[in-house]
């Protein structure tokens, strides 16, 4: 009984049989290379030089020296013994310096004194309690007097720009105490210091 193909069914057809017959082809040939027939060899190739190769030489040239043979030196030696020597060399003792490196107990080693070294060493820090420091002079200056007739003295003293006028007693500037006036310097103390200075007339 025959069937009827349309054309749609006949393309189907002929690629699945395209497609078998590439399949077929692919495991022919993986059969024929897993089958590990070797490649033929590759011929050799032979290189031919332009040069002639040079002739061995099979005896040797009339120009060489030969080595100097040295005569045996067994009949250089002396088989003798020398007592003498022998006891020479016995007789030899260890003379040290008095120090014998084999024992513990021997004369101890002298060591050299360490060299001072040449660079200045400070003084040692005080160990008491540091100086008081010294008052700080007193900023005043004495530039003259006025003397009345009841024999009170005032002193004119300059503090910078301020000008003031005192009489034997009074404190100036909340920190300064007249002690005495004289002619040619006054006394004066610092009070927070306890510090007495004797102030010169400074001539304008």
């Amino acid at each position: 009984m025959a069937f009827k193909l349309g054309a749609e069914d006949k393309k189907k057809v002929y690629i699945a049989g395209g497609l078998g017959a590439v399949v077929l082809f692919l495991v022919v040939r993986m059969f024929m290379d897993s089958s590990g027939a070797p490649p033929p060899p590759s011929p050799a190739v032979v290189v031919q030089s332009s040069t002639p190769a040079a002739p061995l030489k099979t005896q040797q040239s009339t120009d060489a020296h030969e080595a100097a043979k040295l005569a045996s030196t067994a009949s250089n030696l002396d088989p003798t013994l020398h007592p003498e020597l022998m006891q020479q060399a016995e007789s030899l003792k260890y003379t040290g310096n008095g120090r014998n490196i084999f024992s513990l107990n021997s004369v101890p080693v002298v060591i050299p004194a360490a060299i001072k070294s040449a660079r200045n060493t400070l003084p040692p820090p005080p160990t008491g309690p540091p100086p008081p420091q010294p008052p700080p002079p007193i900023d005043l200056k004495f530039f003259g007097y006025s003397a009345r007739q009841t024999g009170i003295r005032r002193a004119f003293l300059l503090k910078g720009d301020d000008v003031f006028i005192a009489s034997e007693g009074d404190v100036v500037d909340h920190r300064y105490k007249v002690v005495k006036i004289a002619p040619t310097a006054v006394q004066v103390e610092d009070i927070p210091y306890s510090n007495t200075q004797s102030l010169p007339l400074v001539q304008n």
